[in-house]
């Protein structure tokens, strides 16, 4: 069989990957490299973030580029996300082969409507439908230039979104997602695809756990918003213990939580010790205010958790409805604590994970199905 080669143009460098854009890249980078696969990465850099000599193992080629971070990118009519990540030197290395050209998020489609691609098979990987998750923002930010930066990037990123239709397929990570950019784009083949992931088996463990986990990117302002809200609203005047697991908590979180005994802040914990929380915590407890995407700390919890209580904007779509208890306000979510420290997991609702997740969220067989689109449209 002929070798299949792929190009995949990533927002940010992959690896580590410690946050849901880039855990989605690189698990999908491993299992199609895992299929035979042959990779050209494309990613864009800039401070904080190094270039790794992991890459390397699941790709042919790795280019980086700077992204430009300048007053022409904040100053352009495309959103920021969008112009501060364009390129010569990309387009030229996409320009070397015929190959088929994946773009992660509309971050990086910069020249998705290039009309140099257009004979090529180009593929749009939607993370979010990003107009709405700007607004979201823009909601929940307490800074005034802030919340104008959401508000404006918001607005930007509505007007954009229709360079999609150049898109020759859509993979998009939510059934809800999904529905949205099939009414949108008609005329474009639109396929839901989960978010690929680091779990390969159910991990969980039977029995009760002593406290409530939360864990995310603290310092995103939609999680930073929801810990204040969990904290303020649902274990306040509560004796549950409540952890609060992430990155980079800001400096108003850990006031808050001194303010409350039963609560702790656990500081950029690393991948085992946030897994450990995961699995010895009686209930993982994550909300959100913004019904886009899929939040991969929901499969993590599912896939290493105990009981997992939800409100219904984080479901989303994923049709992990079953799996999951729901409450969409404080007091409902302070009943169903109650209900879930005076029960025991058992291996009937670890089974029942079993069959649901691996149905849906094998990264191997969402591999194959990517590779089936792209390679025998």
């Amino acid at each position: 069989m002929p070798e299949k080669f792929l190009h995949i143009v990533s927002f940010d460098i992959p690896y580590p990957p410690n946050y849901g854009g880039v855990i989605d890249v690189w698990y999908k980078m491993k299992a199609l490299h895992n299929k035979g696969i042959r990779i050209i990465l494309h990613c864009y850099e800039y401070p904080g973030r190094d270039r790794s000599e992991k890459l390397d193992q699941y790709c042919e080629k790795v280019f980086y580029y700077p992204r430009l971070m300048g007053i022409n990118s904040v100053l352009s009519f495309k959103p920021y996300i969008v112009s501060s990540r364009r390129s010569d030197e990309l387009i030229k290395n996409l320009l070397n082969d015929n190959y088929p050209v994946l773009f992660e998020g509309l971050h990086s489609c910069y020249y998705i409507d290039d009309q140099r691609l257009k004979e090529r098979f180009l593929i749009y990987r939607e993370s979010n439908i990003e107009h709405k998750y700007y607004y979201s923002l823009f909601k929940v930010d307490k800074g005034f230039s802030k919340k104008l930066y959401f508000l404006q990037e918001s607005f930007k990123l509505w007007l954009y979104q229709k360079v999609l239709k150049h898109a020759s397929l859509m993979l998009v990570v939510s059934q809800k997602d999904t529905d949205y950019l099939q009414q949108h784009f008609p005329d474009n083949k639109v396929i839901y695809l989960p978010s690929f992931h680091a779990n390969g088996k159910i991990e969980s463990i039977t029995g009760r756990g002593d406290y409530a986990l939360y864990n995310g990117n603290i310092e995103v302002p939609e999680n930073a918003y929801a810990v204040s809200y969990l904290i303020n609203e649902v274990f306040n005047n509560t004796g549950f213990p409540f952890k609060v697991a992430g990155m980079n908590p800001p400096d108003h979180i850990k006031k808050l939580a001194s303010e409350n005994p039963n609560v702790e802040i656990i500081p950029n914990p690393d991948d085992e010790k946030l897994f450990e929380l995961i699995r010895n915590a009686h209930v993982n407890i994550l909300v959100t205010f913004q019904a886009t995407g899929l939040k991969l700390k929901l499969l993590n919890t599912l896939y290493k958790g105990r009981f997992c209580l939800v409100n219904d904007k984080m479901l989303n779509g994923t049709g992990l409805d079953e799996l999951c208890e729901t409450g969409n306000n404080a007091t409902e979510q302070k009943e169903k604590l109650k209900e879930l420290f005076n029960q025991d997991f058992n291996v009937e609702n670890i089974q029942l994970r079993r069959e649901i997740l691996n149905k849906r969220y094998s990264n191997e067989a969402n591999a194959e199905k990517l590779i089936d689109l792209v390679f025998n449209h």
